[in-house]
């Protein structure tokens, strides 16, 4: 696999991870107790530690990645394990 991919496939897993790892420890003014601000968006964070997110998305997206690329080099699970419907066979049939 080139390094070029490598960044690629591992700034996906980031962004992905991001959006998992964002809702969790977060919350609004009403739950925290807190008078909000005038003009504020009532779901806004009171809490928000971007740092922790930039933390916790990091060693998430590692951990995923990694799975991946020992998965791509030694061919755990490959296409022909989930391919539940046979479409490779009927491919080979065709041809």
């Amino acid at each position: 696999m080139a390094w070029t991919s490598i960044i690629a496939i591992y700034s996906l897993f980031w962004v992905l991870s991001a959006f998992i790892i964002l809702p969790f420890g977060i919350k609004s003014h009403t739950e925290a107790g807190v008078e909000m601000v005038k003009g504020q968006a009532d779901g806004a964070p009171v809490n928000f530690r971007p740092l922790r997110v930039v933390l916790l998305t990091t060693a998430l997206s590692t951990v995923l990645f990694l799975l991946f690329y020992f998965n791509y080099t030694n061919q755990w699970v490959t296409a022909e394990d989930i391919d539940i419907f046979g479409s490779g066979e009927r491919l080979e049939q065709i041809q």
